[in-house]
């Protein structure tokens, strides 16, 4: 997979967090509570237009807590 930006790679990561958290019905509130992230920070990376980089620790601490793989982040719908 391939991405013409960052700003495209952390929407596209973004998106992918909230569908993947909306599908395991989950609020930004308790994945918060659940990951130790803090809502703030939650809320900018789901933000379509996110312009923060992301650790990979914490795309596995939120692929962990969503049941997800961590390459699910990246699928693009494009």
């Amino acid at each position: 997979m391939h991405f013409d930006s960052n700003d495209k790679l952390y929407a596209t990561i973004g998106k992918n967090i909230k569908k993947y958290r909306n599908k395991a019905n989950i609020t930004q509130i308790e994945l918060c509570e659940t990951t130790g992230i803090s809502l703030s920070y939650l809320t900018k990376l789901e933000s379509v237009k996110c312009n923060k980089s992301i650790s990979l620790s914490c795309l596995n601490i939120l692929a962990n807590a969503l049941d997800v793989s961590i390459t699910a982040f990246f699928e693009s719908s494009e």
